[in-house]
Parts: C-alpha cells; sequence; structure tokens
C-alpha cells in the first residue's frame, strides 16, 4: 500500500514539473531576440493571407531591407520608421515565416523574427459575397448507374429472403 502511494507522489510531482518547463523556456527565449543595434518589429504577428502587414524599425540611421518569403522584398528609407507590405495571397495558413531586418546605416546588422499566417481571409479583403450554394438534392445528385444496379440487386435480395421465409412449406405439414 505504501509503494503506491510513494509512486503517485512521484508521477505527480514529474507531471507538475513537465507542465511548468516550457513555461520557464518561452519566458527565457522572450528576452533573448532582440540582439542588434536596432529595433524592428513586424505588425500583427499573425495575419491571413493577402493582409497588410506593418514593418517597423528604430535606430537604423540608413535604410533597412525587409526581406520574406511571404511578401515582396520591401525597403523602408532612411528617416523612415515604418513600411508596408501586402502578404502573398497563397501563403499557406498556419505556416510560420521568417521575416529578415537588414539595415545598411551606420550600425550595420541584420536579424530575424518570425510571421504566422493565420487561417481564412482579412476582413473585406478581395471577398466575393455570393448567396449559398444549396446543391441539387441527395436523390438526384450524381446518378450512377453502379450505384443504382447495387441498390436494386440489394431491395431484390431482401425481398427474395422475406418470400423464402415467409412462405408455407406444403410438404411439413401433418
Amino acid at each position: 500500500m505504501r509503494a503506491i502511494r510513494v509512486a503517485s507522489a512521484a508521477l505527480l510531482t514529474a507531471t507538475a514539473l513537465t507542465l511548468t518547463a516550457p513555461t520557464a523556456s518561452a519566458a527565457v527565449t522572450g528576452e533573448e531576440q532582440n540582439v542588434t543595434a536596432f529595433g524592428f518589429s513586424v505588425s500583427p504577428t499573425t495575419i491571413a493571407a493577402g493582409g497588410t502587414v506593418t514593418l517597423n524599425v528604430d535606430g537604423c540611421d540608413g535604410d533597412t531591407k525587409v526581406t520574406s518569403g511571404v511578401f515582396d522584398d520591401t525597403t523602408i528609407p532612411k528617416g523612415q520608421k515604418s513600411a508596408t507590405a501586402q502578404v502573398f495571397w497563397d501563403a499557406k495558413p498556419g505556416a510560420m515565416y521568417e521575416v529578415t531586418f537588414t539595415c545598411n546605416g551606420s550600425n550595420p546588422g541584420s536579424d530575424k523574427t518570425d510571421l504566422t499566417i493565420a487561417t481564412g481571409r482579412p476582413d473585406g479583403a478581395h471577398t466575393v459575397h455570393k448567396g449559398v450554394k444549396a446543391g441539387i438534392g441527395g436523390s438526384l445528385g450524381g446518378l450512377d448507374l453502379h450505384e443504382i444496379a447495387l441498390g436494386s440487386a440489394l431491395i431484390l435480395g431482401a425481398l427474395g429472403t422475406a418470400y423464402y421465409k415467409t412462405r408455407r412449406r406444403t410438404g411439413e405439414d401433418s
């Protein structure tokens, strides 16, 4: 009985440690993101395909080139702190893309951040509102000769079995 209590306590402790470990590691990674001499960000960090993101840079005294596989290369000119870019319509929902900021000023450097593609489309962007497509009905949609023949065979088999089981057997009546 004592062994069960010890095993239960050990399992409970291991589960608690396992569940709290990801939170601690996430806090450490959040502190180490901006290691360059200039600041940068993408807003929002999660966007639907076809949406527009704002690319921000701070502390770069030259042109900043922003590249990613999910939008066209963009340059933030010297003296400006932001630019916008439109995410490609064919971006894969749920995918995470790297966005690279490269400062070409007196403090050159390059660093990356992530941009996540959400499911769906942004509100009001290239949406065409059509009526509901109702279909043509279950009994007429896609009539297939093989399905009709199989259904007919099943019905005839059921009727034949019912007739065989319910008919009166004259030879066995005494």
